[in-house]
């Protein structure tokens, strides 16, 4: 019995909004995202202020967090929705 079923794992990134670094002690990543940066996160951003007729930017930080997922897919040389095809 030769497994035709080759999931490959995939593992997608993405950030939380930049906010200032003292409160993003509580930031939460989204739904099913694990967060992967700690404490206050990682000041690697600029958040932006709107005072009057100025914006002002100041650095920020912001929190790293990924999700894995399986893609269902066929090994190599089966095809089709069952992988039964050779």
């Amino acid at each position: 019995q030769m497994k035709k079923q080759c999931d490959q794992k995939l593992l997608i990134r993405m950030k939380t909004e930049c906010v200032p670094c003292s409160l993003n002690l509580g930031t939460q990543c989204p739904a099913g995202y694990t967060k992967i940066t700690n404490g206050t996160g990682i000041p690697d951003c600029r958040y932006y202020l709107e005072i009057k007729t100025h914006t002002l930017s100041f650095p920020g930080c912001r929190h790293h967090c990924v999700k894995e997922f399986e893609q269902p897919e066929c090994c190599q040389g089966h095809w089709g929705p069952d992988c039964m095809g050779k």
